[in-house]
């Protein structure tokens, strides 16, 4: 019997060492290489041809030929539908045969509840095999029938060994394959434990080859660390197409559903749904549950239009600014970057005139939204001045800009999609850089075009 050998994998980069070192040579963290022990050398399964052989045709159907590029077929791939619309506009349109999507999420925030009304769904028209490992097959048919989901045609199976699964599946041909979770999963020649970096590694390798090979929809569960990160190996999140990360705190009905990569479809694209008693429903208008404003308007309050992914949506950000008792006052920044909060301060007193450096500064982005653009720029400069001066906006108002550092107001992306959804929802007036200004701005509504901080402190 051969020796077991053993390697040092960074849990960041995925980086192999033959010893054990302080530092990863390849991404510069500290402390990251742990050491795995990998499988004897078989026939067929590592070195020389034979392994070459066995772990060929990893992105689906071989070929040693060269091909032109200009002649490789580009007939449209049919994509299927998951059921949520919401679930289809994040991964770019519905399901794409041969393709592995990972998703993430923090416990409880509904993955498995989520792919589980996807899948007896879809197994009323196409072969579902839903794979557990973390549950008993007892505790999802509670769930669905709690759920009131239809459980006709879904077929289960509680394992977590790879060679089983895949033999399985081989045998089932199912159209879709979920994995629940990817984290539980373990190969037998791998003398590591189920969620090790190997473990993990070796599983989704041999899962996406099947995938690919055999044009399955691969649908993997993966935990995420304290700091929201997918839990494994960086590498994992290489070899998958897409990886979407399910977010949502457990004092909110409501879960927004991102894509962090996507081979098929545009990344940062956002999809909301609501967890309601018989599972998630989706939202399709967003800005209607992030505009739940009250009924009398607060200095502070403003609403502004970000872009998330294709569509604009509307949230509220909330700006309160009190004296500060400590020497260096707290700059506190909830869904939004705090360092940009605090360049964007220096800006408002070197080109606004308004000094803040006495202040406690706490800013909010309703709804638990996560802006991630710098459209938000001048919405928060203004809310700032707002609770400032204790002085109320109007209701009606909504703003969009970025700011830069000598005062200026840039413009962003499609300007004139957000002019048209504020419009919608029955804001009379905006505050907008002058190149996002349209030529005919929609009925009942005033534009504010703007170049400077300034111009746009006195348009308030």
């Amino acid at each position: 019997m051969a020796k077991a050998k053993s390697a040092f994998v960074c849990t960041e980069c995925g980086a192999e060492y033959r010893k054990w070192q302080g530092q990863c040579t390849s991404c510069r963290e500290w402390n990251t290489l742990s050491e795995v022990r990998l499988s004897a050398a078989r026939p067929g399964a590592g070195g020389g041809g034979g392994g070459a052989t066995a772990r060929g045709g990893y992105a689906g159907a071989v070929s040693r030929e060269v091909v032109d590029l200009a002649h490789v077929d580009l007939g449209e791939v049919p994509r299927l539908s998951s059921t949520f619309e919401e679930f289809d506009r994040v991964l770019g349109g519905g399901l794409v045969p041969g393709s592995a999507v990972l998703l993430g999420g923090h416990p409880g925030a509904g993955k498995s509840t989520l792919l589980l009304q996807t899948a007896c769904k879809l197994a009323q028209q196409r072969r579902v095999l839903y794979v557990t490992g973390e549950e008993s097959l007892s505790q999802v048919a509670m769930r669905a029938h709690r759920l009131q989901l239809p459980t006709q045609g879904l077929k289960m199976l509680a394992e977590t060994s790879i060679e089983t699964i895949l033999g399985v599946a081989e045998r089932e041909r199912p159209e879709i394959l979920i994995i629940d979770s990817i984290q539980t999963t373990h190969l037998e020649d791998i003398a590591s434990a189920p969620g090790g970096v190997a473990q993990v590694r070796e599983s989704a390798a041999a899962l996406t080859r099947f995938a690919k090979q055999s044009s399955t929809v691969l649908l993997l569960v993966g935990h995420v660390t304290k700091d929201g990160t997918l839990a494994g190996p960086k590498v994992l999140e290489h070899m998958i197409d897409a990886s979407l990360l399910l977010e949502g705190g457990a004092d909110s009905r409501f879960r927004t559903l991102r894509g962090q990569k996507n081979r098929f479809g545009a990344v940062n694209e956002l999809g909301v749904f609501a967890m309601l008693e018989h599972g998630l429903k989706e939202v399709k208008n967003p800005s209607a549950i992030f505009l739940s404003r009250t009924e009398e308007q607060a200095p502070g309050s403003l609403v502004m239009v970000v872009w998330e992914g294709t569509r604009p949506i509307l949230v509220e950000v909330q700006a309160l600014l009190d004296d500060s008792a400590l020497g260096n006052p707290r700059r506190v920044a909830v869904g939004l970057d705090q360092n940009r909060l605090a360049m964007l301060l220096a800006v408002l007193h070197r080109h606004g005139g308004l000094f803040t450096g006495d202040q406690d500064v706490f800013l909010n982005v309703v709804g638990g939204v996560k802006v991630l653009e710098t459209s938000a720029d001048l919405a928060v400069l203004l809310a700032v001045v707002s609770s400032l001066q204790a002085r109320p906006l109007a209701r009606e108002l909504v703003v969009f800009g970025e700011v830069g550092l000598s005062g200026e107001i840039r413009p962003v992306p499609s300007g004139q999609e957000r002019i048209v959804e504020a419009a919608k929802h029955g804001f009379r007036r905006a505050i907008v850089p002058r190149a996002n200004a349209p030529k005919h701005a929609p009925e009942g509504m005033e534009v504010v075009a703007v170049d400077k901080l300034a111009d746009a402190l006195e348009a308030l």
